[in-house]
């Protein structure tokens, strides 16, 4: 949000710099984002100064020149030669003088030492369009003969830079979204600090009725949507440009001037927060406004020339035959002030936030208006706002006030009534404030104090400050005002340090994250909503089983995701497309499912599914490259390989998870892991459609970890520890030949099962297919690691250990060996 410095001092009045004041704001929750000067003239006629014009003779050489000698103020007289028809001596006339850059547009022009026609000429005397101030160029500028000499032209034509600042509006703060919301808010902090300035808001004492001659009457049909309608006619209007001080206010904050009446309503939203509409009165068909909602589908055309259809919830403000505008967020194309408009009307209202936001979303309109209303503005200063802008239509485009102030409202609403304990105040700001300054503070933010209990206030806190009506938003606002920088750090920090016996999932999860980063994962966090497209034709994750938001941003966040996968895809699309294609990336997350078939008559939200899990992605390159080593890509086995260290690390073996079939579209090859006969991992090769999806090349393997199953696994698991033996282990290799469909789990099974009390641990160091074995056939090389904790084992008891073995393997698996 831009605010203008000088607009801003039309209602606080001080002597405080642009730098002080944005200073200020940020101190009170109001953080300026940039402070940018504009110059009125651009270079600020830095060098122009008003000179004297002693002499002027006739160039010996040129008819159209004169050569003068021209007093600026200073040691000598310069000499000049100058070309303009009416330059005569005992003038007082602009001078740039040498050094002086002059600018037209985006050229500029530099003043130097010159001959002209073999005369030096010393600076050059100036017309208004030299200078920026015009577009005449039929002779200099003659200024007013008492002006001293050498004054600065800048001073002279009374030019002031503009400063504005961008202000970071927070959400929440919609009372502050205007000039006069921004003054107010100053101000309570120069009088709380006592600094010297005063707060003034512009007189409508002037407003008075010339005549009933053109009263459109209105009938509010929703009043819940609509709790407050306020309207004037003016007739009689002269539609035209706006007055230079008008436009100029607008073009600093980034609007362009349209005409005086529509200027007026913006004028008056961004100087009080309160959005205007004017009406032509000759369209209200009917001569009457109501306001209303339209059937379902109705077809409306807004100011964009865009041909809307409207719901049934959506309030309009209607003649007394069709809708004209989409109260609080954007006007019709038909109804709207044009140069042949005579009469208006003007709109002042206070609409339910509520309906505001959700008529804005479901067309995908963001107004300045609407910015406002969904936000709650100050339901108290309609009628005020209606007759400044009546008096300025008068001012700026004639014209005569013509009905009586229609004002509907039904059911004023009150200000927030907030009860606050000043001691748990002192407590949550962490210092001891004294009452009188808290009174104080509460005094300049308005917030009336009802009634003094001693320790506790009962406060009558302003309409306008929606954001305000809680206890702890009270003690927000003291302390902002007070001063987040007047508050001490303590010089101790006091904490209690408990143990919890059994990890909870905070625990868990930060060993998990620290596990994944210190192997080279980088974590990835996304929106939990994404496209309903995504989903379309699945079936592992339906489309119908999708959570929907009901009035959804946008398309792209529709749903709320049923998968990690697409949030991690679309960030690796992002990576490779920035040439960053060796990726390692890891997401914790909720997701989320819908099943009608789990919804009873008495709990709708059974059919609704909410679970934490984990992704893994692995793409590119498995290792950077360099000199001394050489670069290898990832594969499956690098992801494996990570999610074994990561359910080792919590005491689960991949070998003691049941495997089945993956059943994921978006997987081509892959398996998934059950543990206690649930779904704990799913994870392989993502498809090549799906990496087209999201224009990725390189293969990616993915894998989704039920995380919360593992969380629920992990706090029934009890630790246990034992003495190291001091019996040394004993290492025996097997090559097998074996069909090839039999896996390394299957054969560590069988081996731990023939020998269950003196082996340790089956590994799986080569396997070989192909050149010299039969048809069907693959070569594995095993590994065995036998210990008895109680002895030294011996040649007799290893060879009968690995003969049972040979002999389960053989009798099992046909296997034989090699």
């Amino acid at each position: 949000m831009n605010i203008s410095y000088s607009w801003l001092k039309d209602y606080l009045k001080t002597d405080l710099t642009p730098e002080q004041i944005s200073e200020i704001l940020t101190s009170i929750g109001l953080e300026v984002d940039s402070l940018e000067k504009e110059e009125a003239i651009k270079g600020g006629l830095q060098g122009v100064v008003v000179g004297y014009v002693v002499e002027c003779e006739r160039h010996p050489d040129a008819d159209k020149l004169s050569v003068t000698k021209v007093d600026v103020g200073g040691p000598e007289l310069l000499q000049i030669v100058c070309g303009a028809p009416n330059v005569a001596a005992g003038q007082k006339v602009p001078v740039a003088t040498v050094g002086t850059v002059l600018y037209s547009g985006d050229d500029e022009f530099k003043i130097k030492k010159s001959k002209i026609r073999g005369v030096e000429s010393l600076g050059m005397i100036c017309a208004e369009d030299e200078l920026g101030l015009g577009h005449s160029h039929d002779g200099i500028m003659v200024l007013d003969p008492e002006t001293p000499v050498g004054t600065p032209a800048k001073e002279y034509f009374k030019l002031e830079d503009e400063y504005v600042f961008e202000i970071g509006l927070t959400p929440n703060r919609v009372d502050a979204a205007s000039h006069y919301g921004i003054a107010r808010d100053v101000a309570a902090y120069l009088k709380v600090n006592g600094i010297p300035s005063s707060l003034e808001m512009p007189s409508v004492d002037a407003f008075k009725v010339d005549s009933t001659s053109n009263i459109i009457p209105v009938e509010v049909m929703n009043a819940e949507a609509c709790p407050r309608y306020a309207g004037i006619t003016v007739s009689n209007v002269k539609v035209g440009p706006s007055p230079e001080w008008l436009q100029k206010k607008l073009r600093a904050i980034g609007i362009n001037p349209k005409n005086n009446v529509v200027d007026i309503t913006n004028f008056i939203l961004h100087e009080l927060g309160q959005p205007l509409h004017a009406f032509d009165a000759a369209k209200i068909a009917g001569g009457k406004i109501v306001v209303r909602t339209a059937p379902e589908g109705t077809p409306f055309t807004t100011l964009d020339g865009v041909e809307r259809k409207l719901n049934e919830a959506d309030l309009m403000i209607c003649n007394a035959n069709e809708p004209m505008c989409i109260a609080g967020v954007f006007g019709g194309l038909d109804s709207g002030v044009t140069e042949e408009t005579t009469s208006i009307f003007i709109e002042s209202a206070y609409f339910n936030p509520v309906s505001v936001r959700k008529t804005a979303r479901r067309h995908g309109l963001n107004t300045d208006s609407s910015f406002r209303f969904e936000r709650g503005i100050d339901p108290h200063q309609t009628i005020y706002a209606l007759k400044r802008a009546a008096l300025l239509v008068k001012e700026l485009a004639g014209g005569e006030i013509s009905s009586e102030v229609i004002d509907i409202y039904p059911t004023p609403i009150d200000n927030f009534s907030v009860e606050v304990s000043l001691d748990k105040m002192r407590k949550l700001i962490g210092k001891e404030i004294e009452t009188d300054t808290i009174k104080k503070i509460l005094d300049a933010l308005d917030i009336a104090i009802v009634e003094d209990k001693g320790d506790v206030l009962l406060l009558n806190v302003p309409a306008y400050r929606v954001d305000v009506q809680r206890e702890a938003d009270v003690v927000e606002e003291v302390l902002r005002i007070y001063g987040y920088n007047n508050i001490e750090m303590p010089l101790q920090v006091r904490s209690t340090l408990s143990f919890e016996p059994r990890p909870e999932k905070d625990r868990i999860v930060n060993t998990a994250s620290d596990l994944l980063s210190a192997n080279g994962f980088n974590e990835i966090m996304s929106n939990s909503l994404t496209k309903a497209a995504y989903y379309q034709g699945l079936t592992a994750y339906p489309e119908e089983k999708s959570v929907r938001i009901i009035n959804p941003l946008s398309g792209d966040l529709s749903v709320m995701r049923q998968t990690l996968f697409f949030n991690g895809m679309e960030a690796i699309g992002l990576n490779t497309s920035h040439r960053n294609a060796d990726l390692k990336l890891y997401e914790f997350g909720n997701v989320y499912a819908y099943n009608a078939e789990k919804a009873t008559d008495d709990n709708h939200l059974r059919a609704y599914n909410e679970s934490y899990h984990v992704a893994l992605f692995v793409t590119g390159n498995r290792n950077a490259e360099s000199w001394n080593t050489k670069v290898a890509p990832s594969d499956y086995f690098t992801l494996r390989a990570s999610v074994e260290q990561l359910l080792s690390r919590f005491g689960i073996s991949l070998f003691d998870l049941k495997v089945e079939e993956n059943s994921l579209d978006f997987i081509s090859d892959g398996v998934t892991y059950l543990l206690n006969g649930k779904k704990l991992i799913e994870m392989g090769a993502v498809a090549k459609k799906f990496r087209n999806m999201f224009d990725v090349k390189n293969e990616v393997f993915f894998a989704e970890i039920r995380f919360d199953l593992l969380i629920g696994f992990v706090r029934k698991n009890k630790t246990t520890f034992k003495e190291i033996s001091k019996f040394q282990e004993v290492r025996r290799d097997l090559a097998l030949l074996l069909d090839k469909k039999v896996t390394f789990a299957q054969l560590r099974e069988t081996a731990l099962q023939t020998e269950k009390k003196l082996l340790k641990k089956v590994g799986l160091f080569d396997v070989y297919e192909g050149k010299n074995l039969p048809e069907g056939k693959k070569s594995y090389a095993l590994s065995f690691i036998l210990q008895d904790e109680t002895k030294t084992l011996t040649d007799q008891q290893i060879d009968r250990i690995m003969d049972n073995l040979v002999k389960a393997f053989d009798r099992s698996y046909g296997a034989q060996l090699r």
